[in-house]
């Protein structure tokens, strides 16, 4: 298809160590170029093919996402057999958090390969974990899912996971501080409002107040932040009454 070839010379003719780079991460030399093109392809770019279908990392992400997750599923079914499903459930978010893939996105470079119209220091931290989902989808559409499952475990189980560590972190503060809240029975609220001030980004202002006393503050540039900001300052604030709950 011409539209494929167009985008494979232009890649090369710009950075004609693309495909090296990418073999020196996946470890292989990959088979169909033009899924790894779209790994990497921002939807900024507005490219479609033949029939009209936009060609971007975002649908490589999706698959990335379901491979990764049943990849670390199966490794913590056979790792901890001990573990119930509840527990599984926790481990495995904990392994694929947006925050721990966002991190193997960075270590990576991930964000050095985009092809997009929009400068790399407008995108968000989350564009490294979207892309390493696209980069295991493409992987995994390429070579299979044993080739896929390979680059998994050298990439994020071997030099990441470690259950014990897994065990005693938090993903979400506010998911926690919840939980605790419902069990004592102690009423809680969220008061949310804008607050951009002078900052050329839009922020949010949290107020947390549980029992109807005013806990924490906080603010960022997302309501979900700011609550989360909150969350954590509240946690550490009552860390002595809280008890984690498995």
């Amino acid at each position: 298809m011409s539209f494929i070839r167009n985008i494979l010379n232009s890649r090369s003719q710009k950075d004609g160590n693309f495909f090296l780079k990418i073999k020196d991460i996946i470890g292989f030399k990959p088979k169909s170029k033009s899924l790894y093109i779209n790994a990497f392809t921002h939807r900024s770019m507005n490219i479609k093919d033949d029939k009209g279908n936009p060609i971007n990392y975002e649908r490589l992400e999706f698959v990335g996402d379901a491979i990764l997750g049943s990849v670390i599923a199966a490794y913590l079914f056979e790792k901890v057999p001990h573990g119930d499903e509840g527990y599984l459930t926790k481990m495995r978010s904990k392994v694929v958090s947006r925050e721990h893939l966002n991190k193997l996105g960075e270590e990576l470079g991930l964000i050095n390969f985009v092809e997009s119209r929009i400068p790399t220091s407008n995108f968000g931290n989350n564009i490294h974990g979207n892309l390493f989902e696209a980069l295991v989808g493409a992987i995994y559409l390429d070579k299979g899912y044993s080739c896929c499952e390979k680059f998994i475990y050298k990439r994020v189980i071997n030099p990441h996971v470690d259950i014990e560590s897994l065990e005693g972190k938090v993903i979400s503060y506010k998911s926690l501080l919840i939980e605790w809240c419902q069990k004592e029975k102690n009423t809680f609220d969220y008061e949310v409002y804008e607050d951009t001030g002078k900052d050329e980004l839009k922020h949010f202002s949290v107020k947390l107040t549980i029992n109807d006393k005013v806990v924490s503050k906080a603010r960022a540039t997302s309501k979900k932040k700011a609550e989360e900001k909150a969350s954590k300052r509240a946690f550490f604030a009552l860390q002595t009454q809280i008890t984690k709950l498995d």
